[in-house]
């Protein structure tokens, strides 16, 4: 029987290989089936906590709030997004958590029971900024999409970063709360738009095409989904808004600068009406979402900075306090406090010392032969010399005087620095400093610290109406880090003397960090070309030294404004004309409207007059952003940065030079003057977005 053995011997080996293998395969079944029901049993507690979050969601979509649930993550194969909520407070992206142990946020990061979960926030971040590419297409501002934590079985109300972590009982009433942003007409497109964008997780099958793919709605076959459409709607409905809305608007072409990445100092310039102001602050919002440092917004003016500060609260309410806006010099004042330097700043007493230093030293001097004026002389010290942190004749003999017309020989220098140094003489004898040495000051402790500053990132808006040492103190705060520094102006609008080039300063634009815009999106083609005109023989050179002439090229997006001209034989005429005007106004048309003017005296002239037939006045250098039913009163200079529906210019002409092209040629210091005051009323007029009035008083000429 040894020949019949084999094959029974054969068959129980492989019965016993064929049972292991079915006990090999039963253990990882039993492995599956086990992990397979640990998942489901987690999902069914996740999904028990979403649906009450969701619950408390719902109430939100009666006021005007839609809700997407369980959405795919475009670009991923099973990734998924957990909520969408668009309202009249903008974009949500949620992402709903239901742990057993409450978050704990430290240092930037995320942690659960001593656990850190910090790639829960970082999934967060990439799906947020996946919506924000899907809604850029809309015009609408990073800054209006935020990421949220909901928090299942948990009181929770806190910040990690941009990202809000709120509980399932926290998070309805802290939504409601939010500023309105977005109109009804807004919210609708933009969830329709975001179904799309991110479709179902699963989608049921009676959504389905025949070929088994998740079936899409016919792009053409509904308005909301015409991007040209959407985008000129949105456009429209700012303009009708209150002037504070408009002045935060966001053009989709805007957007890439926002969101750009630099590896250096940037610069974004261009002519009026080109919304710089406004990619400055998204720029800002956006930068401080991004990073855990602070953000510094400077400006010159020291009303801007109240009125920027309030539209960044209401654009971005969760970063608001991450962002400083100062004047220029209320910031160095500070900084220098906070470091134990002594600060003796008294306008007046540096006024007086130099008032002595002209009796004495310039009255009676070389300089007289160019301009008699002491004013031309001090701005000369201030802007040239001290503004460009000179320190010795030398250096200032040398000096390209840019922005000055006046041709100084050597003896006229040396009388100049003669004078400079009887100021300072007076100046230092009184113990007291002038706002030049505010600056000179706190740059010398900047440059002192380096790697030291308490700032992310420095935007900079005017820059041209800053001095050198200005700039460079901004520039010392950050050096050449990446997006570190933005600077934000145009040369054809400078309202002060003097100028520089930012490689003057040693800042380095390279390639595409020197944007130049083009599209004006304020003011209407007839608007336009009566500005330009003012300037239009008027060559500037811009801070990259550029030579640009004074009619540039406008790409215009506008062309319903108007320009109203009032000209009358008297004073009294002229202003009735004004009151007339002013009069036949709406309280909210009134609440759009500044009344602007080259001087002090003229401004309290319109004061007392306004006040006196009962028009209610806001002076602009208390005017904080918050819209108010009063016409704004204020200087063409306190008006930069700033925009209005209506645009009063009374005696717009008074302060322009008189003359003839056969009369003798003005003097190189007046021509510098009439330059200035020419610059000054084209920043006036480039207020105005729908309405520019321009009063001129003309006697009529006897026959």
């Amino acid at each position: 029987m040894a020949a019949g053995s084999a094959p029974g011997g054969s068959a129980g080996a492989s019965a016993a290989r064929r049972a292991q293998q079915a006990r090999r395969q039963e253990r990882l079944l039993r492995e599956q089936w086990q992990a397979a029901r640990q998942r489901a049993e987690r999902w069914e507690a996740a999904s028990e906590g979403e649906q009450r979050v969701a619950a408390q969601l719902l109430m939100l979509t009666e006021r005007g709030w839609r809700l997407l649930v369980d959405r795919r993550w475009p670009g991923t194969r099973a990734a998924n997004v957990d909520m969408l909520l668009i309202g009249p407070g903008g974009v949500f992206v949620i992402d709903v958590k239901n742990w057993r142990a409450a978050p704990e946020t430290a240092g930037g990061r995320l942690r659960a029971g001593g656990f850190s979960r910090d790639e829960h926030r970082r999934k967060l971040l990439a799906v947020t900024k996946a919506a924000e590419s899907a809604v850029a297409s809309l015009g609408m501002s990073p800054v209006a999409v935020r990421p949220l934590l909901a928090f299942a079985g948990h009181r929770v109300d806190a910040e990690l970063g941009r990202i809000r972590l709120l509980g399932e009982r926290e998070i309805g009433p802290a939504l409601l709360s939010e500023r309105t942003r977005l109109s009804a007409e807004s919210v609708r497109a933009l969830a329709e738009h975001l179904e799309r964008a991110f479709p179902e997780y699963e989608a049921p099958p009676a959504a389905r095409t025949p070929d088994g793919a998740a079936g899409q709605p016919d792009a053409g076959s509904d308005g909301l989904f015409d991007l040209d459409g959407l985008r000129d709607a949105a456009l429209d409905e700012a303009r009708r808004a209150p002037i504070e809305q408009w002045m935060t608007f966001l053009d989709p072409d805007q957007l890439a600068l926002v969101r750009r990445n630099w590896a250096g100092p940037a610069r974004i310039s261009g002519p009026a009406g080109t919304g710089k102001t406004v990619i400055a602050l998204h720029r800002a919002a956006y930068l401080a979402q991004r990073t855990n440092g602070r953000i510094l917004y400077v400006t010159f003016a020291n009303n801007l900075p109240r009125v920027q500060a309030t539209f960044l609260k209401t654009m971005a309410p969760a970063v608001a306090d991450r962002v400083d806006f100062r004047s220029l010099h209320s910031w160095a004042q500070e900084y220098l406090r906070d470091r134990g330097v002594p600060v003796h700043l008294h306008k007046e007493k540096a006024e007086t010392a130099f008032s002595f230093a002209w009796k004495h030293v310039g009255r009676n001097s070389c300089l007289t032969e160019i301009d008699p004026l002491h004013p031309y002389w001090r701005e000369e010290i201030d802007y040239v010399i001290k503004g460009r942190g000179l320190t010795s004749f030398e250096e200032y003999a040398a000096l390209p005087r840019r922005r000055r017309r006046a041709g100084l020989r050597r003896p006229h220098r040396q009388a100049v620095w003669s004078l400079y140094e009887a100021y300072e003489a007076q100046r230092t004898e009184r113990a007291v400093h002038d706002f030049n040495d505010v600056l000179s000051l706190a740059l010398a402790e900047a440059a002192g610290r380096t790697g030291h500053s308490a700032y992310t990132a420095v935007v900079v808006d005017e820059v041209q109406d800053l001095t050198l040492v200005g700039v460079r103190l901004l520039h010392a705060l950050v050096g050449d880090t990446p997006n570190g520094l933005l600077l934000v102006g145009d040369g054809q609008q400078a309202v002060y003397p003097g100028g520089f080039r930012l490689s003057d300063a040693g800042i380095d634009i390279r390639g595409d960090r020197g944007q130049v815009l083009r599209a004006n999106y304020r003011n209407s083609k007839e608007i336009v070309d009566t500005a330009l005109s003012v300037v239009a023989e008027d060559a500037f050179e811009d801070l990259d030294g550029t030579r640009t002439p004074g009619r540039r090229d406008v790409d215009l997006t506008y062309h319903d404004g108007e320009v109203q001209r009032a000209v009358l034989p008297t004073s009294a005429a002229h202003d009735e004309a004004l009151l007339t005007a002013l009069r036949a106004l709406t309280p909210q048309e009134l609440a759009g409207s500044a009344v602007l003017c080259p001087s002090k005296r003229a401004i309290e002239h319109y004061q007392r007059l306004l006040t006196r037939v009962g028009l209610p006045v806001c002076a602009l250098d208390r005017y904080d952003g918050h819209p108010v039913e009063a016409v704004k009163l204020g200087s063409y200079r306190r008006a930069k940065g700033l925009e209005f529906k209506r645009v009063y210019l009374p005696q717009h002409d008074a302060h322009l030079p008189k003359g003839t092209p056969d009369g003798p040629a003005p003097a190189e210091t007046a021509h510098e003057r009439a330059e200035l005051a020419r610059s000054q009323l084209y920043v006036a007029m480039t207020r105005a977005r729908d309405v520019l009035w321009l009063g001129s008083v003309r006697p009529v000429q006897a026959d």
